[in-house]
């Protein structure tokens, strides 16, 4: 937790736009949901010592639930994009990161008489001095610009700026795909949950819950798949995903692969699979230590729902 403290902190530009920014949000939402997921196996651990192995599931389906809601913020405030790495990274892609060169070119224009005014200032501060002299010149030239043409923008706090649309907003705009993606993102971020409560209530060794959470994960997959699908056919101009989006969708599918540690799957085929090739490779002199390891922490880890569960 600490490290992901140290880590925002550098992370963090200690700009003015961003003071503003932490004026309207004490600490980011996303930070929260990293701090939570870094503490979630200790919470795990505790209530298993505390309450016992049954018992344990309702400490570990607050937990989740608490992310629910964090997530379901985050998909809020951001004007309902597809949530990046569950919502610990920030999803910053605009509908301007679509368009072509020709059209930003066109977007943006042509500099003014201050901005070129300012622009040659900070060639000539280039010219001259070392790389902090060079910095503080451009940046003081820009703020003194920046103050001039436009002094009630930088007053004005950001969320006046630009507005987040309302989900009636959102969907009125984009459409059945606005809907599908709604739909998909819902049931991405519910289905951990929805997994916990199942196991609270069957136990570990009921197929039910294992089922239910990979059919709530095949679905919102597939109908985010659909809505991806549609945008390259050219049948969903209202829509557009971001290279960043299609890697999440990729990220979600291989998290698949964590079914296979979780039971009852593991005690009735993974886990003699492992056993099986580790007596196959035993003889080996140096496979057979490192295959024996692996296949030592992979139990080890199996136990834990914290590390298998993909949330």
């Amino acid at each position: 937790m600490i490290s992901t403290l140290n880590e925002h902190i550098i992370e963090t530009s200690p700009t003015e736009a961003h003071t503003r920014c932490a004026k309207s949000s004490f600490i980011p939402l996303s930070l929260c949901l990293t701090l939570l997921k870094d503490l979630e196996t200790s919470i795990e651990v505790v209530a298993e010592q505390i309450y016992g192995e049954k018992n344990k599931w309702n400490l570990i389906a607050i937990t989740e639930a608490v992310k629910v809601c964090i997530r379901l913020v985050i998909f809020r405030k951001t004007g309902y994009k597809m949530l990046l790495e569950g919502g610990e990274t920030e999803n910053g892609e605009n509908d301007s990161d679509s368009f072509s060169p020709q059209e930003t070119k066109r977007q943006l224009g042509k500099p003014t008489g201050n901005e070129e005014s300012c622009i040659t200032k900070t060639l000539n501060a280039q010219n001259s001095g070392n790389l902090a002299d060079r910095a503080i010149t451009a940046l003081s030239s820009f703020g003194k610009q920046a103050t001039m043409q436009h002094p009630q923008a930088i007053m004005e706090p950001p969320s006046k700026l630009a507005e987040r649309p309302s989900l009636w907003t959102f969907l009125s705009e984009k459409g059945v795909p606005g809907g599908f993606l709604v739909t998909g993102e819902i049931l991405f971020i519910i289905r951990p949950l929805v997994y916990v409560l199942l196991m609270r209530k069957y136990g570990t060794r009921s197929w039910f819950p294992w089922c239910v959470s990979l059919a709530v994960d095949l679905i919102g997959n597939s109908i985010l798949s659909v809505t991806l699908m549609s945008q390259h056919s050219g049948k969903n101009p209202q829509l557009q995903f971001s290279d960043s989006e299609k890697d999440e969708l990729k990220r979600r599918r291989m998290l698949w692969a964590l079914y296979l540690m979780r039971d009852p799957l593991f005690t009735k085929y993974t886990r003699q699979r492992l056993e099986s090739t580790q007596r196959l490779v035993q003889p080996i002199p140096i496979l057979g230590f490192v295959a024996e390891k692996i296949i030592e922490i992979l139990i080890g880890v199996q136990t834990r729902y914290t590390y298998i569960s993909g949330s």
